[in-house]
């Protein structure tokens, strides 16, 4: 599963202890220049007027830092945070009692909100909108609405899947932020960050080593840097150096390009099983044995991103990269065709 994976993008019950490498203001907060700069004009503009700021939607893969942004647009407002989940809320009775909980301003942090039940979704709309919302009393012919008013506050949504949302709910964000893959010179700032914190001993070349198999991603990051932790505390060395993590990071599998087991399993299997493709993702997720929502959702945006994989109106396909990755000779014409026709 997704969340078993040392590369998750997801957040797994083992990393609380990533809660205390999380920073707290945006002058902390590393990579995503375009929104922090942003946000922060965003913010100062609310405070010098004394209004709530606008909802803000940040969209982007998994891992990248909505969740930390989140907290940091409450701590720069000055106003109390209130964090759930779009799963969590299964009726509008439910997101009713945290809408009227919150104080002037407050922040309310709604995650995988594409996920939002639809009639719960409604009850959104005037809340971002007008800042009430309308409660149904009794039931039958004797029903009736009664509107209540709310504190103006900040929604703050997060989704991998902006297009998923609905249309009138995306379009009720006053601003919205993407954020990208982080560069393997910004992951090392914050694995030599995360490492003084945890306190443990890093030289450049072991940063460079983790950030590199980090696969753009913050929390792999520190979830990899815990882990070479581990086998340099056992092994007995003082100091995380480029070889120490280079075989700490071997023992789990993980290669240089940060693909593991899987990634280099679906790659080999379109090569060898299916002459390198075009081939369907239903039929992929059948050979490895994996659900086809998580071969797609999961594995295939990295491989894509590394140039390892092409989509193609007829299926998928292994690149020239993908076979000089895995070792085997690239010497299929009708492949080398196809490429040049998709």
């Amino acid at each position: 599963m997704e969340e078993d994976r040392v590369l998750a993008g997801v957040e797994q019950e083992v990393d609380n202890w990533q809660l205390s490498l999380r920073p707290k203001r945006l002058v902390e907060y590393i990579g995503q220049s375009q929104a922090k700069e942003n946000l922060a004009v965003f913010i100062q503009a609310a405070l010098s007027r004394k209004e709530a700021l606008d909802h803000v939607l940040l969209h982007g893969p998994p891992g990248l830092g909505k969740t930390t942004l989140a907290g940091i647009i409450a701590n720069e407002l000055g106003v109390n945070f209130r964090i759930t989940s779009g799963p969590a809320i299964e009726r509008p009775g439910d997101l009713a009692a945290l809408l009227t909980n919150l104080g002037e301003k407050d922040v309310l942090f709604i995650d995988e909100i594409h996920r939002l039940n639809r009639t719960v979704e409604e009850v959104l709309y005037p809340a971002m909108e007008d800042y009430a919302i309308d409660i149904i009393i009794g039931k039958g012919p004797s029903a009736r609405s009664i509107r209540l008013d709310l504190a103006p506050f900040t929604l703050v949504g997060a989704t991998t899947r902006a297009g998923s949302l609905a249309s009138p709910l995306r379009d009720r964000f006053g601003v919205m932020c993407r954020l990208e893959f982080y560069e393997p010179e910004e992951l090392m700032s914050i694995i030599t960050r995360a490492a003084q914190i945890l306190k443990v001993r890093i030289e450049d070349g072991g940063a460079a080593e983790i950030a590199r198999r980090s696969r753009g991603t913050p929390r792999v990051a520190n979830r990899l840097l815990k882990r070479v932790r581990d086998f340099a505390q056992i092994d007995g060395h003082e100091v995380v150096t480029a070889s120490i993590a280079d075989r700490a990071l071997s023992r789990l599998d993980i290669d240089r390009f940060g693909l593991d087991r899987t990634d280099r399993r679906i790659l080999s299997t379109i090569i060898e099983k299916f002459g390198g493709g075009p081939v369907g993702l239903d039929t992929i997720a059948t050979a490895i044995s994996e659900e086809t929502e998580t071969v797609e959702d999961v594995y295939e945006p990295f491989l894509l991103q590394m140039g390892f994989l092409n989509r193609t109106p007829r299926g998928r396909t292994a690149t020239r990269a993908a076979y000089t990755h895995l070792g085997l000779p690239y010497r299929d014409e009708q492949v080398e065709n196809q490429e040049k026709l998709w």
